[in-house]
């Protein structure tokens, strides 16, 4: 996302497309400075390769990426399919040139690139793609003080869209997130339900959103914990879902997306960390952004308290 504001820092005419995988169009059209969101099916289409409804889909998708003649195309992730799908369109197309420390890098993507952007090994995840950005563009590597760093999430969009589904938030409340895909990036279930309890005893309601069958049960495990001062809300929108996240009083969770957008959007935010990559994932662009972890020594219950505390929540 900040690489859309970098870019109209210096090129302020500059029309920016992005193509995003279709989970993810409605977070991306939250992003202001971007002309078209072009989603893409991939996920999809892989899942059944052989099917006729995959192929005109393939087609299709191909034609409307072939209509535009960019100047310039990049692909910031480095990965074979990303790389493949970008070599559809017109335009220079530029990517990634070495693997970063802990990051998903295949080196064959190079094939596809017409020029290959070299970034230094050891490197946050943000920076790496605003400094891919800027050397592809020629222009002035970004700092990364954080009156740099601008997501560009238009706020008011997200809000409205929450309070179009009328979902009734008129308590103070936090935000739990305990799902991941990973199970050991899990935070104990003991330590969320003592932790709840703390803040229901200050005055906070829980919020715990959910995206899948098995966390929406976790999500109802846990909120029996808490009683009346617990929501499960419904399945929500990635616009929804942002709104939501900008009107708690923190966001307290694993290292997962809707931790991230709470951090992109500047709200107190703790990330939780089993292992050594919070220099690479986490947030470092606001005070209001605490992680807590690593490899060895998983966040304790303390911690977290001790960083609500920070926020002058406890």
């Amino acid at each position: 996302m900040p690489v859309v504001a970098d870019i109209r820092r210096y090129h302020p005419d500059a029309i920016i497309d992005w193509l995003v995988e279709e989970d993810f169009v409605e977070l991306v059209s939250l992003v202001q400075g971007v002309r078209r969101v072009i989603p893409c099916s991939l996920r999809r289409w892989r899942k059944r390769p052989l099917s006729v409804t995959t192929w005109r889909g393939v087609w299709k998708f191909r034609r409307t990426l072939a209509a535009e003649r960019y100047n310039i195309v990049i692909d910031c992730h480095g990965l074979i399919k990303s790389a493949w799908v970008a070599s559809w369109a017109y335009g220079d197309l530029f990517g990634l040139g070495n693997r970063t420390d802990g990051s998903s890098y295949e080196w064959p993507a190079c094939w596809f690139y017409h020029i290959c952007v070299p970034i230094q090994s050891r490197i946050h995840v943000v920076e790496r793609s605003r400094q891919l950005v800027a050397r592809s563009l020629g222009d002035p590597l970004p700092g990364s003080e954080s009156r740099d760093i601008n997501f560009g999430i238009d706020r008011r969009r997200a809000v409205l869209e929450l309070a179009r589904i009328g979902l009734n938030l008129s308590m103070v409340y936090v935000i739990f997130v305990h799902a991941t895909s990973r199970e050991d990036k899990k935070w104990p279930q003991s330590c969320w339900i003592e932790l709840g309890r703390v803040l229901i005893f200050r005055g906070y309601s829980i919020v715990l959103p959910w995206g899948s069958d098995v966390e929406r049960i976790t999500s109802e495990r846990l909120a029996q914990q808490f009683g009346s001062a617990a929501l499960v809300p419904p399945h929500l929108s990635l616009t929804a879902i942002t709104g939501l996240i900008d009107g708690a009083s923190a966001t307290i969770g694993v290292d997962t997306g809707l931790v991230h957008i709470s951090a992109a959007l500047r709200r107190p935010t703790i990330e939780l960390y089993n292992f050594a990559t919070a220099w690479r994932t986490g947030g470092y662009w606001s005070p209001n952004i605490i992680n807590l972890g690593t490899e060895g020594a998983p966040p304790s219950l303390a911690d977290v308290k001790c960083a609500l505390s920070s926020f002058g929540l406890l």
